[in-house]
């Protein structure tokens, strides 16, 4: 077994697994992980740690991919959609909540929260559907006010290498207006 705790160093990789696209927060002394799960579910891993070397999988955020509630057709699950499904999370604690974001780049970002992330999450809402939203991150400011960056995946949307940010309701469940472009990488990098 992988262990990279050498008690007076670590080594890398202290996750010697398939972690695509890691998110971690803090809650008081705890830290907690997710990761792009894509097309295979359970989905979402949580993993817990109190020093970022040492982590345990307590649990998935998603039992089901998202979708049917709205009569989509669950094609993801007749055929193998590798790099398809939930793209690079981002986990967040606010309010005494635990948050997580996702993009589907075929589909929108949608968001699932709890209060305990060693138990079940919310069942998922879609925060925006939109074909190509990718790497969602929100923000609650200090005045009360939420917001939601975006990325964009070329392979979907036709552009990349732009970043957005769209007015979100506090309670983190929908845009309030459409997203803004603050970031085009092509302006900078030629």
């Amino acid at each position: 077994v992988w262990n990279p705790d050498k008690v007076t160093h670590y080594i890398n990789p202290v996750l010697n697994a398939d972690y695509s696209d890691p998110d971690v927060c803090r809650a008081g002394d705890d830290f907690y992980m997710t990761s792009s799960s894509f097309a295979c579910f359970p989905g979402l891993q949580i993993l817990h740690s109190t020093d970022l070397v040492n982590w345990e999988i307590i649990g998935t955020a998603l039992t089901d991919y998202p979708g049917e509630e709205w009569g989509e057709d669950a094609f993801w699950r007749r055929v193998p959609q590798h790099g398809n499904g939930v793209w690079a999370p981002a986990i967040r604690y606010h309010d005494g909540e635990f948050y997580i974001y996702c993009g589907d780049p075929d589909r929108g970002i949608f968001m699932v929260k709890t209060s305990d992330p060693r138990v079940k999450w919310s069942d998922p809402v879609w925060v925006v559907k939109a074909k190509g939203f990718i790497d969602p991150c929100p923000l609650w400011d200090e005045d009360g006010k939420a917001y939601l960056s975006h990325g964009c995946a070329g392979s979907r949307a036709g552009i990349k290498s732009v970043l957005f940010v769209a007015p979100m309701s506090p309670d983190g469940t929908r845009l309030l207006a459409p997203s803004r472009r603050v970031y085009d990488g092509h302006e900078t990098q030629p």
